[in-house]
C-alpha cells in the first residue's frame, strides 16, 4: 500500500539515491585513504630494510642482530616487527616467537594477522621476508594500527553518515511530498468543485512562478475556455429554443392550413410556398450555427492554404452585385489586395456575411466599400456602409448569436451573420474591429503576422 502512492515511491527513491551516493563517496574515501596509509607503512618498512641491509653488509649476521635489538629497544610505540632466524629455524633476534607459517621466507611483501600479547588484540602487519646469503631468513614489518584505527573510524563515520543522510533524505522527501500533495490537492479540489457545477472555480496560483503555478495558470486558461464554450452552448440552446420557435410555429400553421380542403388551390399553393420559405429560414439558421460551431472548434485547420483575399472579395462582390443594385447600393472594391494563410470557404462566408449585412441594413444609401489591403501590421479586409450604423453600446451585443437590434427586426435574418464572422476571425487568429463609418458601420478583419493564438474584438 505504501508504494502505491507516487509520493511514497518518490521518497523511497530519494532515500535509495542518497544512500547509494553516500556509500560511493565514503567507499572512495576509504580506499583512497587506505592506499595512502599502506604506502606510508611500506615506505617505513623499506627504510628499515635499507638500514638493516647496511648493517648486515658491514657487520654480518651479528651486526644485523644487534641492529634489530637496538631498533626494538628504541621503538616506543611497539609497532615494529622483526624476526631473524638461522638456517635451522632458530631465533637469533626479533620480537616474534616463531616464523609465521603463512609467510614462507623470500616471498617479498605480504600482510599477516598476528596477536599482540602486549595489547591483547589481533594486529594487521605489513611485512617483507628475505633469505640471506648464508641461509638465514629475515622478516621486517610494521603493525598497521593506523589503518585499523582508520577502518574503525570510517565504519563509525559511515554509519553516522548513512543515518544522518537517511533522516535528512526522509525529511526532505516528506516535505517535498507534502508540497506536491498540497499543490495537487488544490487541482483535485478545484476539479471536484467544478464537477459539482461550480464552473467559476479556478486553481489557486500562489505567485511563486514555479512549475505548479505555470500548470495552474494553464489549467485556469483551459477552464476559462471551457466555461466560455459551456456558456455559448447554453446560450445557443436557449436562443435556438426561443428564436426558432416562431418560424417553426409559422411553418406548422402554414402546413396545417394547407390541408384544409375548403380553400382554393391558389391559396393552398401560397401557404405551401410560405411554409417552404419558413423551412428554408430554419435550415439556413441551422447551417449558420453549424458553421459557427465548426469554426469555434477549429475544424478545418488542416485545410488552410494561401488565400488571395482580393480575389475572394471580388468574387463576393460579383455574386452580390445584383442584390445590391435592387437595394439601391453600389458595391465597390478598393485596396491593393493581400494574401493570408486560411480556409478559403470560411473566409468567403465571412466576407459574404459582411457584404450581405451592409446591403440589407443600408438600402438606398449610396455605396458599400470592400477594401482589401496589406501593410506593416498585416492584411486587412474592411466592409464599410453608410447606413444607420450601430451604437457603441450595442457593438458587443451584435456579436452574440441570435441578437438583433430593434431597428433590424423588420428585416429578414436570424442574427447569425456577425457571430459567424467573429468565429471565423478567432479561427484564423485575426482581430475583429467594429467602428463608426460616420455615418454607417465599418467592420475590419486584421490578419496580423504572426497569427495570434486567439483573436480579439475591438469596439471603437
Amino acid at each position: 500500500m505504501f508504494l502505491r502512492s507516487a509520493t511514497s515511491r518518490l521518497i523511497a527513491l530519494h532515500l535509495a539515491l542518497v544512500a547509494v551516493s553516500a556509500a560511493i563517496v565514503l567507499s572512495s574515501v576509504y580506499f583512497t585513504m587506505r592506499s595512502v596509509i599502506d604506502s606510508e607503512v611500506r615506505e617505513v618498512v623499506e627504510a628499515e630494510i635499507r638500514g638493516l641491509n647496511d648493517d648486515y653488509a658491514k657487520q654480518g649476521i651479528a651486526g644485523l642482530a644487534r641492529a634489530i635489538e637496538r631498533r626494538l629497544a628504541g621503538d616506543s610505540k611497539n609497532d615494529a616487527v622483526y624476526l631473524l632466524e638461522d638456517r635451522q629455524g632458530g631465533r637469533i633476534a626479533g620480537n616474534l616467537a616463531k616464523w609465521p607459517s603463512a609467510a614462507p621466507p623470500g616471498t617479498g611483501w605480504f600482510e599477516l594477522e598476528l596477536y599482540r600479547t602486549d595489547q591483547e588484540r589481533p594486529a594487521i602487519v605489513s611485512a617483507a621476508s628475505f633469505r640471506l646469503v648464508g641461509g638465514e631468513r629475515l622478516l621486517v614489518g610494521r603493525d598497521a594500527q593506523a589503518r585499523t584505527a582508520f577502518d574503525r573510524t570510517l565504519v563509525r563515520a559511515l554509519g553516522w553518515a548513512l543515518g544522518v543522510s537517511t533522516i535528512l533524505a526522509f525529511t526532505s522527501g516528506w516535505l517535498l511530498s507534502r508540497v506536491v500533495d498540497r499543490r495537487i490537492g488544490d487541482i483535485v479540489g478545484t476539479a471536484e468543485k467544478i464537477m459539482r457545477g461550480e464552473m467559476a472555480r479556478r486553481v489557486p496560483v500562489r505567485g511563486g512562478g514555479d512549475e505548479f503555478d505555470r500548470l495552474a495558470e494553464t489549467l485556469n486558461r483551459m477552464l476559462d475556455r471551457i466555461e466560455t464554450l459551456v456558456d455559448d452552448l447554453r446560450m445557443v440552446t436557449d436562443s435556438v429554443a426561443h428564436d426558432l420557435r416562431s418560424p417553426l410555429t409559422r411553418l406548422h400553421a402554414h402546413l396545417d392550413a394547407s390541408l384544409d380542403e375548403s380553400i382554393a388551390p391558389e391559396e393552398r399553393q401560397r401557404l405551401i410556398e410560405r411554409a417552404l420559405g419558413e423551412a428554408g429560414d430554419v435550415l439556413r439558421s441551422f447551417t449558420a450555427l453549424m458553421e459557427i460551431a465548426r469554426a469555434e472548434a477549429g475544424v478545418g485547420r488542416d485545410q488552410f492554404e494561401t488565400v488571395d483575399l482580393g480575389q475572394l472579395a471580388s468574387d463576393v462582390i460579383d455574386l452580390y452585385t445584383p442584390a445590391a443594385e435592387e437595394n439601391g447600393v453600389a458595391l465597390k472594391r478598393s485596396g491593393d489586395g493581400a494574401s493570408v494563410n486560411g480556409h478559403p470557404q470560411l473566409l468567403a462566408n465571412a466576407i459574404a456575411n459582411l457584404v450581405e449585412n451592409a446591403i440589407r441594413h443600408a438600402p438606398g444609401t449610396g455605396e458599400v466599400i470592400v477594401d482589401v489591403s496589406s501593410g506593416p501590421i498585416g492584411a486587412t479586409i474592411t466592409v464599410a456602409d453608410h447606413g444607420p450604423g450601430v451604437q457603441p453600446e450595442d457593438r458587443s451585443r451584435i456579436l452574440d448569436r441570435f441578437v438583433r437590434l430593434d431597428n433590424s427586426r423588420s428585416r429578414p435574418g436570424a442574427g447569425l451573420g456577425l457571430p459567424l464572422v467573429s468565429a471565423v476571425a478567432r479561427m484564423h487568429g485575426a482581430e475583429l474591429d467594429l467602428g463608426d463609418n460616420a455615418p454607417g458601420l465599418r467592420v475590419t478583419l486584421l490578419f496580423a503576422p504572426p497569427l495570434y493564438p486567439q483573436s480579439t474584438t475591438r469596439l471603437t
